[in-house]
């Protein structure tokens, strides 16, 4: 089950940095008009004008008070910010929009367009890395990206959404995530069942997952609700990675994943849990098993020495030293000549 690395051509290089300056342009732009009032307009009433803060489509608003040289200097202030915003944000969309159907036409890894749809809002929201942590398969290009290739063997895609709630505080809002699907997609309803999932009418999964140690720093009311799981401490260790990607609808999204390393291991022990589905068995070994080899040949900057080991806890031990194992004793690929 070895994994080889198919390092990106030069084009793929170009077009994955391109995509991540680019990407960063444009979204520095959304949000500065996200942090911006919907609108500010001025209203005549009994022959006086007030300013007003509207807040939705409906035109409904609230009162800022009566013209006066200070609002009408915070009328003037808030149109040219949203003014620049807007152009910058236009423009290079349109930069944006063409290097992303490079990237799908040179069949670089690809996320669900509808995983892809709630990244982009979550980091208009300045929620990832922060609040949310992308896990499971859907994280998988993010490694690609790190390691400067394709790595075979390794399963990249599904058609479900895996979410971590990172924080390490608790917010003033007390349900960013309901509010963040809802915004997305007005269609999404909680699973009764399953109540740290999420559904949309057309049956795309989003599932909302939680360490022990982070649960105390979610709200009371959110949405979905997730049962702490100890195997979700290992993913908030080391150093969390950052990459840009593509939808199948050609949009980007920044995905921020766990550190690959404690991705892998935990990968591997979910391989070996009896109640997880045979299916998914086998993808996590592949995955685990690929993903170690990729690191120690392609990820330096991601040491699995002796002071790595020495974090491991007893559960993830026997996975690492089997790998280790079979590492050691892969034979060399045989030359073709």
């Amino acid at each position: 089950m070895a994994a080889q690395i198919v390092p990106f051509s030069d084009e793929e290089t170009r077009v994955l940095v391109n995509l991540a300056q680019q990407y960063e342009v444009w979204m520095e732009a959304e949000r500065v008009l996200a942090g911006l009032p919907y609108n500010l307009r001025w209203k005549t009433v009994s022959g006086r004008d007030y300013l007003y803060e509207i807040i939705d489509r409906q035109g409904n608003g609230k009162s800022l008070g009566p013209r006066t040289p200070q609002n009408e200097a915070a009328f003037s202030t808030y149109h040219s910010a949203k003014d620049e915003a807007a152009n910058r944000r236009d423009e290079s969309r349109a930069v944006l929009d063409e290097t992303c159907r490079l990237y799908r036409a040179l069949r670089l890894p690809l996320i669900p367009a509808e995983a892809s749809q709630i990244l982009r809002e979550a980091d208009r929201r300045s929620l990832l890395g922060s609040h949310l942590l992308v896990i499971g398969t859907n994280a998988v290009p993010a490694y690609f990206i790190e390691a400067g290739g394709r790595i075979t063997n390794t399963p990249a895609e599904t058609h479900d959404f895996d979410l971590a709630w990172s924080a390490d505080h608790a917010d003033a809002e007390d349900n960013p995530v309901w509010a963040l699907l809802k915004s997305v997609d007005s269609t999404y309803t909680v699973n009764t069942e399953r109540t740290f999932q999420a559904r949309n009418a057309k049956a795309y999964e989003v599932e909302l997952l939680v360490a022990p140690s982070r649960a105390k720093t979610m709200g009371r009311n959110t949405r979905p609700m997730p049962v702490p799981l100890e195997e979700q401490e290992w993913l908030l260790k080391g150093r969390f990675i950052s990459h840009v990607v593509v939808g199948r609808d050609a949009s980007p999204a920044r995905l921020v994943v766990p550190d690959p390393r404690w991705f892998a291991l935990q990968k591997l022990w979910l391989s070996a849990q009896g109640k997880r589905s045979s299916l998914k068995r086998g993808k996590d070994e592949r995955q685990g098993v690929a993903l170690l080899n990729a690191i120690q040949d392609a990820m330096p900057q991601f040491r699995m020495d002796a002071a790595f080991e020495a974090e491991l806890p007893a559960e993830l031990r026997p996975h690492f030293e089997r790998w280790k194992t079979g590492r050691k004793n892969r034979k060399p690929k045989a030359l073709g000549w």
